[in-house]
C-alpha cells in the first residue's frame, strides 16, 4: 500500500526517537457511531489494531449504557480481546465502573477530568472539584489493586461554552489529578481549537508546576487542521506519547463543535517522515481502517488512509 522511499526519511533534531502511539479508535472513534457496532466487529477492529503494532489500545468504557449506548457491550466485548498481548486501557468513570472493570481483570483504567466548570457539568453533571472527589476513591483502589491509572483532562486549549481556558487553571486540575494518583495524564483540545504556540506555553507551565513531559500525553482533535503542527510542538518539548484514532474516527458527544480525532495513520506518516519509530506496520494499519470505514459505510477522514488505499485500487 505504501510507495517505496517515501516519504523520505529526514530526522530532526531535539525530537525522540520512539513515539508510543495511545489508540483511541475502537472507544473515542466509536462511541459517536449512531448506528450500532456489532461486538464481533469491534473486537477484530481491535485485533488488527493490535497485528499492525499497535501496543496501546483503548479497548471500552464502563460507563453507564443510558450515557453512551455504542459501549453497552463493555461486558461481552472485554473478554473477547482480553488475550490480546497488548494494553488495553478501560474508561472507568466511577467507583462502579471500576468494580465492572476490575471484575473483568482490567490492568488499565482511565478517568476523564475537565479543566472547565461549563463542561464537567455537560459531562459528567458536577463541577470540577466534584468530579475530582469522585475520582479519588477510583483511583485509590485502582493503585492498591496495582491497576495503571490514565488522568484524561478535557478542554485544555479551549471550551465552546467559556472560550479560551486559563493555562493556570489547566495546571491546576493536572496537579490534582497527579496528585491523586495517576500515573499519566492526557492533555486534550476537545474541540481542536489549539495552535502550537499555545501547546507550547501549556507544557512550559506544567514543567514548570513540576509536571514534566515524561507524564504526559497528547489528544489532538483536527477539527481547524492543527492536529499535526500541534503534536510536532509537544513532541519537541519533550512528549512521547501521543492519542490518535485509527481512520481519524471519532468527536465528542458533550461537545457539539468537535471533530475527528487526529488519524493514526496521518500520525504514523509524519512520525516516519522524521525518522521517528513507533513500531506500526502503516500497510496494515491502512488496511485495518479501510475495513472499518467500509463497516461503517463511509470513506475514512485519514488523508493517509485515502491517499494508500486510492494507490492501492489504482495498482490493482
Amino acid at each position: 500500500m505504501t510507495v517505496d522511499g517515501l516519504p523520505m526519511v529526514v530526522p530532526t533534531a531535539d525530537l525522540p526517537t520512539r513515539v508510543r502511539i495511545h489508540e483511541v479508535g475502537a472507544r473515542d472513534g466509536l462511541q459517536n457511531e449512531k448506528a450500532t457496532v456489532p461486538t464481533d466487529v469491534k473486537a477484530e477492529f481491535i485485533r488488527r489494531l493490535a497485528e499492525a503494532g499497535l501496543t496501546t489500545i483503548e479497548a471500552t468504557s464502563f460507563v453507564h449504557p443510558k450515557w453512551v449506548p455504542q459501549l453497552a457491550d463493555a461486558e461481552q466485548l472485554y473478554p473477547l480481546v482480553a488475550d490480546l498481548p497488548v494494553a488495553l486501557p478501560v474508561l472507568v468513570p466511577n467507583e462502579r465502573g471500576l468494580d465492572r472493570a476490575l471484575t473483568l481483570g482490567a490492568r488499565r483504567v482511565a478517568v476523564f477530568a475537565s479543566a472547565t466548570e461549563s463542561f464537567a457539568k455537560a459531562n459528567l453533571n458536577r463541577t470540577v472539584d466534584e468530579a475530582l472527589a469522585m475520582f479519588d476513591p477510583v483511583v485509590a483502589r485502582s493503585k492498591a489493586a496495582g491497576v495503571h491509572v490514565r488522568g484524561y483532562l478535557s478542554m485544555c486549549f479551549g471550551d465552546p461554552w467559556e472560550g479560551a481556558v486559563p493555562i493556570p487553571q489547566v495546571v491546576r486540575v493536572c496537579k490534582a489529578l497527579l496528585d491523586m494518583g495517576c500515573d499519566e495524564l492526557s492533555l486534550g483540545d476537545t474541540i481542536g481549537v489549539a495552535t502550537p504556540g499555545h501547546v507550547v506555553a501549556l507544557l512550559a507551565a506544567l514543567d514548570e508546576a513540576g509536571v514534566p513531559p515524561s507524564a504526559l500525553g497528547v489528544h489532538f482533535h483536527d477539527t481547524y487542521g492543527q492536529a499535526l503542527a500541534n503534536t510536532l510542538a509537544a513532541l519537541q518539548q519533550g512528549v512521547t506519547t501521543v492519542d490518535a484514532s485509527a481512520g481519524g474516527l471519532g468527536g465528542c458527544p458533550y461537545a457539539k463543535s468537535a471533530t475527528g480525532n487526529l488519524a493514526t495513520e496521518d500520525l504514523v506518516w509524519m512520525l516516519r517522515g522524521l525518522g521517528i519509530d513507533t513500531g506500526i506496520d502503516l500497510g496494515r494499519l491502512v488496511a485495518t481502517s479501510a475495513w472499518m470505514a467500509a463497516h461503517l459505510g463511509r470513506p475514512s477522514p485519514s488523508r493517509t488512509v485515502r491517499a494508500l488505499s486510492h494507490e492501492d485500487t489504482e495498482e490493482q
